[in-house]
């Protein structure tokens, strides 16, 4: 730890991964979103591993859930997004996606959140924007979190940009975090890495560091 200024600065992983300041952010692991990609269920077996991990450290622990408004509310950066996606021009044909509610909507139940875990409904892509996510970390004085889950180009970049935006200290999970295809992976990890802000590791890098 380097002390400056009357700060405390982490250097070590291990200095960062402390739960008095570091935070677990599981990102959209839901069910109708995980089948979607191929390396779905090896990302939620790490998962799994991860949570168990910072459950028996005390770690507080953040699930981010997507959604969709209703097609007769929603606006038009949300039905052009719903349009992209389900690849039609004709907004009265899209099919409902992840309502609140739905099936699709919750966290798959091998990741089930606890009664004193926290549950944080979203319509963006960054976990920061329109939620009160960062109230609650700073509230708690978690000045950085690890972050695992789907989809790492969709939503798990951005949110790591916002929140550097937001001076936190990030942790990207890599064989936590699920792609579309490998290519956009590593692209993005890539791009994630390169000022060195971000740190990429593995799941049991992580379990040896806050053991």
């Amino acid at each position: 730890m380097i002390e400056a200024f009357g700060l405390s600065i982490p250097e070590s992983l291990q200095e960062i991964c402390q739960p008095s300041r570091c935070a677990v952010i599981v990102y959209d692991m839901q069910v109708g979103i995980v089948p979607q990609i191929e390396e779905g269920k090896d990302v939620l077996l790490r998962c799994q591993e991860l949570l168990s991990a910072a459950r028996a450290k005390g770690f507080r622990i953040f699930f981010t859930r997507h959604l969709f408004l209703p097609n007769r509310v929603a606006g038009v950066g949300q039905l052009h997004r719903s349009m992209v996606w389900q690849n039609q021009k004709d907004p009265s044909k899209l099919r409902s996606m992840m309502g609140q509610g739905t099936a699709g909507w919750q966290i798959v139940p091998e990741l089930a959140p606890r009664e004193d875990e926290v549950l944080i409904d979203k319509i963006t892509m960054s976990a920061f924007e329109g939620t009160f996510l960062d109230i609650a970390m700073r509230d708690a004085h978690l000045d950085a979190f690890i972050i695992a889950g789907i989809a790492l180009e969709v939503g798990i970049e951005p949110t790591v940009r916002h929140a550097l935006d937001r001076n936190y200290l990030p942790i990207v999970i890599r064989d936590a975090c699920g792609s579309k295809t490998p290519e956009l992976k590593q692209r993005s990890l890539a791009t994630l890495t390169q000022t060195g802000e971000v740190r990429t590791i593995d799941t049991s890098e992580l379990i040896a560091a806050i053991s």
